[in-house]
């Protein structure tokens, strides 16, 4: 059993898989960082100078007691984490389009190349077949 597991772990496409998996999780938090740092810092003067990832809605308000304290928090949907939640999946989604699409291209280009010439030898023979059979 150990021996198949092995075999099984160790197999190309698994360990490709894996490799994968690591590099769209960098992939994701590289572009994370760009729409939290630059991206909505850049669209805020746009938009009148609010700011995207701090946009909330406040559902309800916070009970407090009678000395100050909150008894029950604020229900806030923070609406802002999920657009730049979204604008970051739009992001990956388009570059792994384009990689997946530049792929599916350099597959089609190997399929259409012509097939390689027969060896020379072959194509002799061919002819001497041919030659023979007209004058028979």
């Amino acid at each position: 059993m150990l021996k198949e597991f092995k075999e099984f772990a160790m197999k190309g496409n698994l360990i490709d898989m894996a490799v994968g998996f690591v590099m769209g999780g960098a992939f994701a938090t590289v572009v994370t960082a760009f729409i939290q740092g630059v991206f909505l810092p850049v669209l805020a003067p746009i938009m009148g100078g609010i700011d995207l990832s701090s946009l909330k809605i406040q559902i309800t308000p916070a009970v407090l007691d009678a000395a100050g304290e909150v008894t029950r928090p604020a229900a806030i949907m923070e609406i802002g984490l999920f657009i730049s939640a979204l604008i970051s999946f739009l992001i990956v989604a388009f570059v792994m389009f384009m990689l997946i699409k530049g792929m599916n291209k350099l597959k089609k280009a190997e399929a259409a190349a012509p097939p390689p010439a027969p060896p020379r030898q072959e194509v002799l023979l061919e002819e001497i077949r041919n030659l023979l059979a007209k004058q028979s």
